[in-house]
């Protein structure tokens, strides 16, 4: 079968639909019109440079994996695209990119006086990396861009306290959990008596401050009616506002209520053992490849085997 007829350029772009990276068709050098290979893409793939040809936009093997942010070659004997895992690529780089907001304590959070991150999923990407035997680079991103700057392929994995969802597995691809939490009220300690339930939150009386482009967002959207909300930019701003009065409430996760509530005894995190939701955490990665994403979870796997996530529970929440 030629590489330039039809039926090969149809078996080709079925193969490559089927892969889940790429959909397309691969044309030799002569249909491209420049020095190398290309391949057609209709993906969800940002950055690439392309050129228009015949209506159809072609991009290099080359621009093709540094959007993916992994190896791209093509064989010309056996007339096939490879794509290497980014488990390879990282392995070969030497050093793994993790995305984190540097905001969401006990799990993120960028020390201004020190000026690195800390925190239970900081520690947890230090020994990822460890265990790959390479460095770790952590990477700002921030809630509202956090799937933008992943698809963009600012960071090969996010940590930091990110809820696993349908939603967000539309997109990207979201590891096994390795922790259970629900959304809760913080409060101030004089009103534990006065906030008892969803319903007695949510009275026009009662003012709620939420941090932007998370779940937390999300939930106040659904589900507060009446109240008074009010959208704070810096997620760490807020138990503060809660603990001097500007705001009532705060709707998080418990185990940021209860962290919060430990360290001032203004705060009360009300309804932790019964929270509104049940929900997991886990790490958000590229979709398409399986090969990197089993690794992820069968390091998971050994973290909760060795007990690692539970000593970092002890160390980052419950201390």
């Amino acid at each position: 079968m030629k590489p330039t007829s039809p039926i090969f350029k149809t078996f080709l772009a079925i193969t490559l639909l089927l892969t889940g990276f790429i959909s397309g068709i691969l044309l030799p050098e002569a249909d491209a019109q420049q020095g190398a290979n290309h391949v057609t893409v209709e993906a969800d793939v940002h950055h690439i440079n392309g050129q228009l040809i015949n209506g159809t936009t072609i991009v290099s093997a080359r621009s093709l994996g540094e959007a993916l942010g992994r190896q791209v070659s093509w064989d010309p004997e056996a007339h096939t695209v490879h794509i290497e895992s980014r488990l390879d690529t990282i392995l070969k780089r030497g050093y793994i990119r993790v995305g984190t907001t540097g905001d969401y304590k006990p799990f993120t959070y960028l020390n201004p006086e020190t000026g690195e991150y800390e925190g239970f999923d900081i520690d947890a990407a230090k020994k990822l990396a460890r265990d790959l035997g390479v460095e770790v680079r952590f990477v700002q991103t921030s809630w509202p861009t956090l799937m933008d700057d992943l698809l963009a392929d600012k960071f090969d994995i996010a940590m930091g306290g990110i809820s696993r969802n349908v939603e967000r597995q539309k997109t990207a691809h979201l590891s096994q959990p390795y922790m259970t939490f629900g959304k809760s009220p913080l409060i101030r300690a004089e009103d534990k008596d006065k906030y008892q339930s969803l319903e007695d939150i949510d009275q026009p009386d009662v003012k709620i401050a939420v941090n932007p482009g998370g779940t937390n967002q999300k939930f106040v959207n659904a589900n507060i009616k009446q109240a008074q909300v009010t959208v704070v930019e810096n997620n760490l701003d807020i138990p503060g506002l809660i603990a001097s009065g500007e705001y009532d409430v705060m709707i998080t996760d418990n185990i940021e209520a209860i962290l919060y509530a430990n360290q001032d005894p203004r705060l009360y995190a009300a309804l932790s053992d019964n929270p509104f939701t049940i929900n997991q955490k886990g790490y958000l990665m590229h979709r398409g490849d399986p090969i990197f994403a089993n690794w992820v979870d069968l390091w998971m796997e050994e973290m909760i085997l060795k007990g690692e996530f539970e000593a970092l529970e002890e160390k980052w929440i419950y201390n």
